[in-house]
């Protein structure tokens, strides 16, 4: 079952990132395709927001700690964020806006990097080693496997 969800997770994943670029890339032709009204700046933070989901989805497949994984795709979707509101400046809204989003992005950026020091620099998953008195024994699964050692 393990396998089919995480399959299920990348293909979101994926798909949230393919929906967030066309988004940030083409608005005119994402807002044709889901008959949205064409407003540039706002198919724009559809696609931002659609990126952050989308690598929140993919890194939880290779990263094993959730607070870095949120931190992570929370960064991806407010830098996209903070690039949309300046591409779309012309187009109205408030320099303190975009100036608010960017901080928040870099604080993203600086809890991550705590984070990430937190973890020892490792984001990945870790198979403990077993002690000494326990080293023939492991498990996979739902199974306990037993070695019997002559030391």
């Amino acid at each position: 079952m393990r396998g089919i969800i995480r399959v299920i997770a990348a293909l979101l994943g994926l798909s949230a990132v393919v929906t967030g670029v066309w988004a940030l890339v083409a608005p005119g032709s994402f807002s044709a395709a889901v008959n949205f009204p064409e407003h540039r700046h706002f198919v724009h933070d559809v696609g931002a927001f659609q990126l952050g989901i989308g690598a929140t989805l993919l890194l939880a497949l290779i990263w094993a700690d959730g607070l870095a994984v949120a931190l992570a795709g929370y960064l991806v979707g407010a830098v996209a964020h903070t690039a949309s509101h300046i591409i779309d400046r012309d187009l109205g809204g408030a320099t303190g806006q975009t100036a608010l989003i960017a901080v928040f992005a870099l604080v993203a950026a600086g809890a991550l990097v705590l984070r990430w020091r937190e973890l020892g620099s490792v984001l990945g998953r870790v198979e403990p080693e077993a002690a000494p008195p326990w080293a023939g024994r492991r498990r996979t699964g739902r199974t306990v496997h037993f070695e019997v050692r002559a030391d």
